[in-house]
């Protein structure tokens, strides 16, 4: 036989929960304290960027932009910091965050050289 209900009851799909908003900052250290036993492959991907993407610049800069020859000692600078911070056993954040750096740096660079 077939109840009667009279009173739905409340299912908990139609509840909707409140999200928690995490700020960019806590989900970024989240995600880095996430990468620590992948510290060896931040620190090749780091060095294969460095080596396949950034050294070129500096050349590219000097020789059809006429750039400073400060822009080779940042670019060297930045690279070998990346291979001190590397091997010298650093923590994951400082490696993400030297690789992020020497991205934003040599970004602010080809911009200025070229858009000038």
């Amino acid at each position: 036989m077939n109840t009667i209900e009279l009173q739905p009851t409340i299912d908990n799909v139609n509840i909707e929960a409140p999200e928690k908003s995490y700020p960019v900052l806590k989900r970024l250290n989240t995600f880095i304290e996430n990468q620590k036993d992948k510290r060896l492959a931040w620190f090749m991907i780091g060095l294969l960027a460095q080596a396949v993407l950034i050294l070129p610049i500096p050349a590219a800069l000097i020789y059809y932009y006429n750039a400073s020859v400060f822009v080779l000692a940042i670019t060297l600078v930045l690279f070998f910091a990346n291979i001190i911070a590397g091997m010298g056993g650093s923590k994951i954040s400082v490696l993400i965050l030297l690789l992020t750096l020497d991205f934003v740096i040599h970004m602010f660079m080809i911009c200025g050289y070229i858009l000038s």
